[in-house]
């Protein structure tokens, strides 16, 4: 079993590291996680829409170059359907149950994504109407990785 983080643009803040770092360690003991940080496009201070656009583009073109076609993909989208932990961890075992063996989360740039990196999706997935740092939501996405396979193994993790 196969977890793989896609994400755009590098964690900066070393507490960041050391939480997403201390999660992965925790997850290792269910499945490997490969974190791949694609590049961030560079946009000026006022971008205009049209350069906006362009960095989707080219943002969304790096994440689904780096799918695999047996991939079970996850989109974490601001829009999408929420799941509570205990759904959340259901949802993935049943997945696992069905012989994927590599499991992608996608988390986007600042501007998010095209409709190309969703319709590539196999769930889209939200974690709240709220909007959250792009570099602390990856640890909020690991953290919740945890918490499924602990669910999942039924192992008791704190509520």
């Amino acid at each position: 079993m196969n977890i793989k983080i896609i994400c755009i643009g590098k964690l900066k803040e070393q507490y960041l590291k050391d939480a997403c770092n201390e999660y992965i360690k925790r997850i290792s003991r269910f499945a490997a996680v490969d974190v791949r940080e694609l590049s961030e496009y560079r946009l000026p201070d006022n971008p205009s829409q049209a350069e906006t656009e362009k960095a989707k583009a080219q943002e969304s073109a790096s994440i689904l170059a780096a799918i695999s076609k047996n991939d079970y993909v996850y989109a974490l989208d601001v829009g999408a359907k929420q799941l509570t932990s205990e759904a959340f961890s259901m949802n993935l075992t049943e997945k696992l149950s069905q012989g994927y063996s590599s499991i992608v989360f996608v988390i986007g740039g600042s501007n998010g994504y095209t409709d190309d990196v969703r319709k590539r999706a196999d769930c889209r997935l939200g974690f709240s109407e709220m909007t959250f740092p792009h570099q602390l939501f990856r640890v909020m996405l690991l953290e919740q990785v945890y918490r499924a396979f602990k669910i999942g193994a039924g192992e008791k993790y704190h509520k």
